[in-house]
């Protein structure tokens, strides 16, 4: 089954009780048990819902998985996923890494003495170097958020094989749609699924999939323990989300090539960030171990207050955090997404004032270009 028919037809599909063509939101905390202890399949929503569960299954079909699973967002589903170490262990990360990921491991996890160091993953010695003797796993983003590094997972799997690591990947800014990070070696992926995969600026959520039932086990502890499950009524509108996935995810990549084309070839920005431009650094990478290139483009005007002014002339693309909407988004990451990093370190790798990064929505492509040209005046 091809990955979009899998959005259609892949986990639990329907209502066998009722015939029901999409699955129920079954708005319910508890379940009648047949005797103490004896239930019927599930017992409380924390630990198992049946819209939750049909979710999961999907996901898990989606990413080639083991089992899926569903939180409240993707912060949540990160932090569970280090709830797999312990203090003392070290995580590699890839130094150009979502904000709230970066909080969490420096004003979060810090205090329970869970290690780690930020490496340009897109450079395999790199990765090498920064292993320890306690380092536990590799923290892949790719593409990266803002910046739109690629780093190559099969080389990433190697190394983790070779040091007896777990591979976790963040697969949101290409989906499931682009590309299955547990085919190319990785053991977890997860998404905000508040972005494209719920596509339409409408919940918040997270998804992560896994490759064996060992992990499987260990993450349902975590989930059912620490409890940050996505209700019912979210599960329902990511499922729904899911079914459009595909058709919105090519029509959003069409829409981005035109616009970092029309980015590149114009006057007032220095740089483009978009892996689908045979310009960029990963564009090799990216062509190999994806199937697309998705609809994230960053780019950069030298300075913030030439950002601002392009920002305020826009008409069709909506100042806002997050990404993958239907409509374009639009953001100063050193003000916004990415600003809970230090001046400093955003400098260092690049995060400048001026940069801005376009979360391409599915509007007419002249459109989006019309408008962004006026604005670049």
């Amino acid at each position: 089954m091809r990955t979009k028919t899998k959005m259609i037809h892949g986990g639990i599909t329907g209502d066998e009780q009722t015939g029901a063509v999409s699955v129920p939101i079954y708005q319910v905390s508890t379940y009648e048990q047949n005797s103490a202890g004896n239930p019927s399949g599930y017992e409380y929503s924390r630990t198992g819902n049946p819209t939750r569960h049909a979710l999961e299954s999907v996901v898990a079909d989606l990413e080639n998985g083991e089992a899926g699973f569903a939180f409240s967002s993707g912060m949540a589903a990160i932090t569970s996923v280090m709830m797999l170490f312990e203090s003392g262990d070290h995580v590699v990360m890839t130094d150009d890494v979502y904000g709230g990921t970066f909080r969490l491991m420096t004003k979060v996890l810090n205090r329970f003495h869970l290690e780690h160091d930020y490496v340009d993953t897109s450079k395999a010695e790199e990765v090498e170097a920064a292993i320890q003797p306690d380092t536990k796993a590799l923290f892949i983003e790719t593409p990266t958020n803002p910046l739109l590094k690629i780093t190559d997972l099969k080389k990433m799997a190697e190394i983790a094989k070779k040091h007896d690591l777990l591979l976790i990947v963040d697969n949101t800014f290409a989906t499931p749609h682009w590309q299955q990070p547990l085919d190319l070696g990785a053991d977890i992926v997860l998404h905000s699924a508040s972005k494209y995969i719920g596509g339409h600026s409408d919940l918040v959520a997270g998804l992560l999939a896994v490759n064996s039932n060992d992990l499987a086990e260990k993450i349902h502890f975590i989930q059912n323990s620490a409890g940050g499950i996505l209700g019912p009524h979210d599960s329902w509108l990511l499922m729904r989300g899911i079914k459009t996935l595909g058709i919105r995810m090519e029509a959003i990549e069409r829409n981005a090539l035109k616009l970092a084309e029309f980015l590149q070839n114009h006057d007032k920005v220095s740089t483009v960030y978009y892996p689908g431009l045979t310009a960029h650094e990963g564009h090799e990478v990216a062509k190999r171990q994806a199937t697309g290139f998705s609809g994230m483009i960053s780019f950069d005007l030298g300075s913030g207050e030439e950002a601002e002014k392009v920002l305020s002339r826009l008409q069709y693309y909506t100042l806002a955090e997050s990404l993958g909407a239907v409509e374009s988004l639009i953001s100063i990451p050193a003000k916004m997404t990415h600003a809970s990093i230090p001046a400093d370190r955003r400098e260092e790798l690049g995060i400048t004032d001026g940069l801005i990064r376009v979360s391409v929505g599915i509007e007419d492509a002249d459109d989006l270009i019309e408008d962004m040209e006026q604005a670049l005046i």
